[in-house]
């Protein structure tokens, strides 16, 4: 399955859960590009918008290689299958997370435009442009239910099967439009797959507040 943008994903994501009745109480979008998938579904759904900001903690050895992530406003999600016991591993790591945690709460400065959304006995959508992993998202699931929330939905408009299998776990449920057992990068489901600005997802975030006025 192929999308054209992520604004097509969103609306087709959103399309989903509306025929499949999926209620909630709002959407939180994952930074970046998931707020702008986020956006689209909020909008089909006619749901408030805000964002949930979560870092990827990268292996020391190659950090674009995710062995866990962090989410606000304190939650840290590590894969003890694939750190392992290696002091030496967890030293970097703990330098990796130090440095994550800052730039966590540099986004959290720029994206929220008010107080975070309060959590408590809400149904959430969390939403992400693609799974691969599912490590962030997963940390995300953490947060949120650490934050009150009732009820969470993890979706996204395509997965890995493991990112599936392992939210599932933690997710009240998991919805992805498209799932593959050969999952190879995000971007590869995409015709325009560009890196996401912080400018389009505040423009995003305030659109959404415009609509909800």
């Amino acid at each position: 399955m192929m999308f054209a943008t992520r604004d097509e994903a969103g609306c087709l994501l959103g399309g989903s859960l509306k025929d499949h009745h999926a209620l909630a109480d709002l959407v939180l979008g994952l930074p970046r590009g998931g707020v702008l998938v986020a956006a689209e579904v909020a909008n089909t759904l006619d749901l408030p918008l805000d964002v949930l900001v979560v870092r990827k903690i990268g292996h020391p050895a190659q950090r674009e290689f995710a062995v866990g992530a962090l989410a606000e406003p304190d939650v840290v999600v590590l894969d003890p299958a694939i750190v392992g016991v290696d002091p030496a591993i967890h030293r970097s790591l703990m330098h990796i997370v130090r440095e994550e945690k800052e730039r966590l709460r540099h986004c959290r400065a720029i994206f929220h435009l008010g107080p975070p959304a309060e959590l408590r006995d809400k149904s959430v959508i969390l939403v992400d442009d693609g799974l691969a992993t599912g490590a962030t998202t997963e940390a995300a699931i953490v947060s949120a239910r650490k934050q009150g929330a009732g009820r969470v939905i993890a979706a996204t408009p395509v997965a890995s099967g493991d990112a599936v299998r392992r939210l599932s776990k933690v997710a009240d449920e998991v919805v992805a439009l498209h799932v593959d057992e050969d999952f190879d990068a995000v971007g590869r489901y995409y015709r325009v797959f560009h890196q996401a600005s912080d400018e389009e997802v505040l423009a995003a975030l305030r659109a959404a507040r415009r609509r909800g006025d």
